[in-house]
């Protein structure tokens, strides 16, 4: 009669304790890798959904002097050109810090990040500082070169 307890005593005592232990590393490693896998996705996702709603605002490309001699450059043209990021954002452009409207002097062309000022038949009076703003919401860049017509000496 004392063989019966101990059998009971070992299924209930010993086997059960056996039995949870076995599965408990493989549910741990099921546990960990959950949060692991789970754990890294999202992590991934927020920064890439907040990066689209703020890009940074940047010139990719900054503009450059246009050194020009009066000989050669009256009556042809120049061209300032940046590239910026977002293609969303909005360009102005500025002579001298005051705003130029688009004229059959003055054409600005907009292909996605690729902006230009493109200043037909320049003449010596076309000579300052140029400037692209670029607009995005509240943040505003801008970027500056000059256009050097070099008279003849």
């Amino acid at each position: 009669s004392e063989a019966k307890p101990s059998k009971e005593e070992s299924p209930k005592g010993i086997s059960p304790v056996k039995a949870k232990k076995t599965p408990s590393p493989a549910d741990a490693e099921r546990r960990k890798l959950r949060p692991g896998s789970g754990g890294e996705k999202p992590p991934e996702e927020p920064p890439f959904t907040y990066q689209l709603k703020a890009v940074p605002l940047k010139f990719v490309k900054e503009m450059k002097d246009i050194v020009l001699k009066e000989a050669e450059s009256v009556g042809s043209s120049a061209i300032f050109e940046v590239l910026i990021s977002p293609s969303t954002a909005i360009t102005s452009w500025m002579k001298d810090g005051s705003n130029i409207r688009e004229s059959p002097k003055h054409k600005f062309i907009a292909d996605g990040k690729d902006r230009k000022l493109h200043i037909i038949d320049v003449q010596l009076s076309d000579a300052g500082e140029y400037t692209c703003v670029l607009k995005l919401g509240n943040k505003e860049k801008t970027s500056t070169a000059k256009l050097i017509v070099e008279g003849i000496p």
